[in-house]
């Protein structure tokens, strides 16, 4: 059947939303490919708005990875917000893509990436929208096969009755597998096979693989107590554990080549280039770093090819070198400099989003603002107290910060903004309290060191939440009555200070949000009642403040877990045992689980643990478990200037 536009009924209802440019498409570097001459189709989703969307990494690389292949084409559909939702159910225009408005139910794979689990009620709203059942169960042959990556699908389960299947780790091999499987499916005439419907036999063609996690494939069985007995496989063929997919070389990734340009303001007006995937520096709190293990460098010379090209295909004036702790690159100051060299005359601003207190340094920093604005420098020493920071591992010294801060405010930085958590494990009133002391010292020092009073810094405070593979996933979290008091505490001690108090900023997030985040990432399948009902109560975009209700989701919980003898205090503010088998245990992130569990324990007696990319390795399991090893320079290359100027001529030969 040929797939129609909805543009044209679309079109009527965009004078009467706010922002209607998102909804339009036809961006820069978009794609849009001949529906009939592919026989493999993709919806992509970043289930938030277009304006945090659009510049996602992970969506803009298997976008561009599917649509370079033959036969197969992608497209992007993002949250719509709450205006239009209501005109196209009153319309009933479907969910669409922004590349050519197809319904995004015509399409084989409807792919989100959860890179935070407040996106779930945005999904239900989008399959809703699409026409396509909320329950995977309830899908027939003609739905798309509803797929979840990102870093929230390292534990599905809260969504898993809404999934047909979630991939686990890197997106960019796993994309194409799965095309492949389905191209083949589709070839033999969409077979079913051995009494499976043919929607079954291609989720069961996927999960054998052991790189899909099919969750109808798996039965969960609860002891009397409310904790999981095991998780079963189903039907014969299909693991008991789901791996992590780890693309090794990213030199051969180079994507994405030509980022997309959006056309509405977006949160990043940037180009970003991905300088490595992976951390080991090991902080216990970051489900980012544990879950991307190992590290794998992008070289100098990639690095510089994917800037060069980047810029070209975008024209933008800004390069941002994207990765957990950018400034730990073995050859971060080559690049740095290389890029700053070349790009002298262009005016181009490099930036790095995180940087570690003791990897940063002033050179670095220097050849960063060369060419664009000097903005305020970020750190993140995350824990308040020298005590606390042990327990994280987050081995950063106050006389660290100390140092870094002198050396940016001498060499004329004004403004400083400093990262911390509250409601750390074991983390009492004082240790939040170091965090004014850091402030007040972090500004007498910057007046020593210029004799001036106008340096500012800004204290930012989120709550902290315990994350699934990570040493801290068997953790109490901190409720919400304790985090608001302890944060309000952390206040007043600011604000009281007369001599320092007004050049310290203080951000802090109440506790709320991060209890319902809690409950969403170390769920089980019994979740997924909750946040149906948050859905149908008009819960919508809750990682908004605007629209985020506490009231909403604890009702919903209520309701949802009556009768299981769970509720949401078991989910987040209580101690997991060694012994309890937790959601996301048959989900292989090659983490060693008495690794994690002694990390923990380490973590508990204060004891911290160096960085494996520079000391004999710690057994945490993942490259023996997968095969991997870490991947690490320094290559010894330069990054030579790709065009040298010539005096006389113009453009100049091109040299490399």
């Amino acid at each position: 059947m040929p797939v129609e536009s909805v543009f044209p009924r679309l079109e009527a209802l965009l004078p009467h939303v706010q922002k209607p440019i998102q909804y339009v498409g036809g961006e820069l570097n978009s794609t849009v490919k001949d529906w009939d001459a592919c026989d493999v189709r993709w919806a992509l989703m970043y289930p938030d708005a277009y304006e945090v969307g659009l510049p996602n990494q992970g969506v803009m690389i298997l976008y561009e990875v599917l649509n370079e292949r033959e036969g197969v084409l992608a497209e992007r559909t993002y949250s719509v917000w709450p205006d239009l939702e209501k005109l196209m159910r009153e319309q009933q225009v479907p969910q669409f893509t922004v590349d050519a408005h197809r319904p995004v139910k015509a399409f084989d794979v409807f792919g989100l990436s959860f890179s935070t689990e407040l996106g779930y009620t945005n999904m239900l709203t989008a399959l809703d929208l699409a026409g396509i059942p909320l329950e995977s169960k309830d899908r027939t042959i003609d739905d798309p096969i509803v797929l979840a990556g990102g870093h929230a699908a390292f534990n599905p389960e809260p969504v898993a009755d809404f999934l047909d299947a979630a991939v686990v780790g890197d997106g960019e091999q796993a994309v194409l597998d799965m095309t492949e499987i389905i191209r083949a499916w589709k070839a033999e005439g969409r077979p079913g096979a051995d009494g499976r419907s043919p929607r079954d036999e291609l989720l069961f063609r996927l999960a054998r693989t052991g790189g899909f996690y099919v969750p109808r494939f798996y039965d969960v069985e609860y002891l009397p107590d409310g904790r999981i007995g095991r998780v079963v496989p189903t039907i014969s063929g299909v693991p008991w554990r789901v791996s992590k997919h780890t693309v090794m070389d990213l030199d051969e990734w180079p994507y994405p080549k030509q980022p997309l340009v959006p056309l509405a303001e977006t949160v990043h007006e940037r180009m970003s280039v991905e300088i490595f995937r992976g951390c080991t520096r090991g902080c216990r709190f970051c489900q980012a770093g544990m879950i991307t293990r190992p590290v794998r460098e992008r070289s100098i010379t990639g690095i510089g090819e994917m800037v060069d090209r980047g810029l070209k295909a975008t024209g933008f004036e800004e390069v941002g070198l994207l990765s957990l702790s950018s400034a730990d690159h073995t050859e971060i100051a080559d690049i740095a400099k290389g890029l700053a060299d070349r790009y002298e005359e262009d005016k181009v601003g490099l930036s790095l989003p995180s940087t570690r207190v003791d990897a940063f340094n002033i050179d670095l920093a220097n050849e960063l603002t060369r060419n664009g604005r000097r903005s305020g420098l970020t750190f993140a020493p995350e824990g308040g107290s020298e005590r606390i920071r042990k327990v994280i591992n987050k081995m950063v010294s106050e006389e660290d910060l100390i140092r870094t801060v002198a050396a940016a405010y001498g060499n004329g930085w004004r403004q400083v903004k400093l990262y911390f958590m509250a409601g750390l494990p074991t983390e009492t009133d004082e240790d939040v309290l170091q965090i004014a002391e850091m402030a007040k010292n972090v500004i007498a020092k910057g007046r020593e060191v210029t004799g001036q009073n106008d340096i500012r810094c800004t204290v930012s405070i989120g709550g902290f939440v315990p994350k699934p593979h990570t040493p801290f996933q068997w953790a109490p979290q901190l409720g919400v009555e304790e985090t608001d008091a302890r944060l309000l505490k952390l206040r007043d001690a600011i604000r009281n200070d007369k001599k320092y108090g007004r050049n310290i900023g203080y951000r802090y997030h109440d506790g709320k949000p991060g209890i319902v985040e809690g409950l969403l990432s170390r769920g089980d399948r019994r979740v997924g009642a909750v946040i149906r009902a948050v859905y149908e109560d008009g819960g919508r975009f809750d990682g908004w403040r605007e629209y985020f209700s506490y009231d909403r989701w604890m009702r919903a919980a209520e309701k949802g877990f009556a009768g299981t003898g769970v509720d949401v205090a078991w989910y987040t503010t209580r101690e997991r045992q060694y012994e309890e088998v937790l959601p996301w245990d048959h989900l292989d992130s090659g983490l060693d689980k008495d690794w994690l569990w002694e990390d923990w324990q380490d973590s508990l007696e204060e004891v911290e643990v160096d960085d494996c990319r520079w000391t004999p390795c710690f057994d945490c399991g993942v490259c023996p478990q997968l095969d991997t090893q870490i991947q690490i320079g320094p290559t010894g290359v330069k990054l030579l200037p790709l065009t040298v100027k010539q005096p006389a001529a113009s453009g100049g030969s091109h040299s490399h």
